[in-house]
Parts: C-alpha cells; structure tokens; sequence
C-alpha cells in the first residue's frame, strides 16, 4: 500500500474520530395520544448535511479500491449537498474536485463547493447531469464518483456507526424504543438501502416507508417493477427524486412508498419551522410530511408508537428559494392550503 493511500484513509478515518453523533430531536405538542415523531438532525455534520456521511464512505471506498489516487481529479454529478461534502474530502486528501450540476442548484451551495476548492460544471437540466459527468471525467482522465451507483455498496449497512445504527442506538430510552415506522426519502437511495438492510439484519419490528417527491420516477418503478422508467425533467425538491430508476435504488428491501408533493413538501417545512424553530431543506418537508400521514394512519387504528425520519439538512442553505415566497409562487405554486391542514390537523 502507498503513503499516499495510507495518509489519506488516516485523514478520512481522523475527521469521523472528531465528529460526535447528530441529535435525535423529538417534536412535541402534536396531538397525537401514544405516538412520537423524531427527526435525525443531519445538518449539524461538518458539511451540513446528510451526504457528509455518503461522502467519507465514497472517499474509503474509492481510495481502497485503488480507484483515486494522489493524481486524480474526481467528478461527481450532484444537485448540491454530495458535491459539498465531497469537495471537502477532496480537499482533505489533496485532489481536485469537479461537480455537474444544475444551473438552478442554489447560490449557497454553489459557494460552499468553491469554498472547498471544488469547481462547478452547469448543465441546464437533471436530466444532462450523468452523462456530463462521465464526460468530463473521461475528457480530463478523472474519476466519476458515481454516488447513484455506489451510495448502496459504500456504507456499511451491518453497523459501523451508519445512520441506521445511530438511529437505533439513540432511541433506546425512549418510550417505543423500536420505532414503528422509519421515514425515508431516496436520492441515490443509499440511506434507504443502509436502513433497509439494518432493520433486517438486526431482525428489527419496523417498517421502511420511502416517500418521493414529483417528477421523480422511484415510486413509479416502485409500483410498477419497470425500472427503465425515466422523466423528461427533474426534481424541484434538491437532492431527492431521480428522473430515472439509479443502480443504488433497492426496492426489494422497502416495505412501502408514498408519493409526495411539493407543496406539501414546502409547506411542512414552513409548519416545522413554526414548531422548531428552525429552518430545514425540502427534503426535510418531504420526509416529515411522510411521517405525519403515518401518524394519522396509527391514530386511525388505534396503534401507539414511535415514527423517525430525517432532517437531512439546513434551510439556511435556500434562503433564495423554498423560504423566498415569491420563488415559492412562482415554481411551487399555492402552498397555503397545505399549510392550513397541518395546523388543523397537529
């Protein structure tokens, strides 16, 4: 092994030793008798967010697979948050970094990757990002990264403080230790296949719920089994929802899915913020809306327990859009009623 490999994999190893777990914060108030809602808060991660996680795995794995060596440019095709984390990897073990993404990936983000030493490539839709990678990587002799084809296979899912093993560990004082349901958005559909995976490991009692935003195409393959499916645009929720089935997608492994639109996405997040007071992504919305409805499905049963999902990362991050309302207006549309339902409701 060289010393190249051997310094970087220290570096990568010494910056998870520095971080201590993310907070498991439970929402209180939601008139809800016996059933608990808790959100895994990921932005407080180094590079604020969920993806601070894929990335050091994408990093071992790649340098321990002789595939990044001290000469290598990587490229990674990303809508944000992956290309943030992964800039700062790059920079810790001295490679250049390129990510292709869309021109309309907010400001902060864009700023963030250049404040690692990343560099941007635009494309002007989801659609190009993929194949634009492959390219540039090929163009420059570099490595692409490929976080939808190995976000499954990186991470280990048996434990190794993965996020499904966190999650477990910090819910066992609480009242329903085991939570009834786990409440799952997929990107790459890394973090659903590593919750998936543990949750069968471990012989757990939960469900894994996946919910997808619009004009993404996993819940459509979900419930179809064609997973050539593809979408002529993309998400309008940053970082979740793929205009096509990825390699990491494990749909075998879900035990239902939940399609989710962006208004109520949008709007969950501002009635977070109301509760919290705290901004978080569209992501974030789209998880919680999820387990909201599970709530109400459990009441509508009579069943007590305990719901989690994630709080993938700020919403300091989209200041300029999702908490812009004349961005909102404009590319989202009317997210009031919405709004008004969750005050109704919890």
């Amino acid at each position: 092994m060289s010393s190249w490999v051997a310094e970087s994999v220290g570096k990568i190893s010494a910056d998870y030793q520095r971080s201590a777990d993310t907070h498991l914060i439970k929402l209180e108030g939601l008139k809800i008798e016996g059933v608990d809602i808790y959100l895994k808060d990921e932005s407080t991660h180094p590079t604020g967010s969920l993806k601070h996680r894929l990335a050091r795995s994408l990093f071992l794995y790649a340098v321990c697979n002789g595939r990044i060596t001290e000469n290598t440019t990587v490229v990674e095709a990303s809508s944000g948050s992956s290309a943030v984390s992964e800039a700062y990897f790059a920079r810790m073990i001295g490679v250049p970094f390129i990510a292709v993404m869309p021109r309309s990936t907010a400001q902060s983000k864009i700023k963030q990757i250049a404040l690692y030493g990343g560099r941007c490539h635009f494309v002007e839709s989801a659609t190009q990002m993929h194949s634009e990678a492959v390219k540039v990587a090929a163009e420059l002799g570099g490595y692409f990264m490929d976080q939808f084809t190995y976000a499954e296979r990186a991470t280990d899912w048996r434990g190794n403080n993965n996020i499904a093993e966190s999650i477990f560990r910090q819910m066992e004082a609480e009242p329903h230790p085991v939570p009834h349901t786990v409440v799952m958005s997929a990107g790459t559909g890394g973090t659903s296949a590593t919750i998936g995976r543990y949750i069968r490991y471990k012989g757990l009692d939960s469900r894994l719920l996946v919910v997808d935003p619009e004009n993404s195409v996993f819940y459509d393959s979900y419930q179809s089994g064609d997973t050539e499916l593809t979408a002529s645009v993309g998400s309008k929720i940053e970082g979740i929802g793929r205009p096509q089935v990825e390699a990491s997608f494990q749909p075998a492994i879900i035990d239902a899915m939940l399609k989710v639109s962006d208004a109520a996405s949008i709007a969950t997040i501002h009635w977070l913020e109301g509760r919290i007071g705290r901004k978080a992504g569209a992501s974030t919305g789209t998880n919680l809306w999820g387990a909201l409805q599970v709530a109400q499905e459990m009441k509508a049963n009579g069943e007590q327990g305990s719901i989690v999902t994630l709080m993938c990362d700020s919403g300091e991050r989209y200041l300029d859009t999702y908490y812009n309302a004349a961005w909102v207006r404009e590319n989202i549309g009317d997210i009031q009623p919405e709004l008004d339902n969750l005050n109704a409701l919890f």
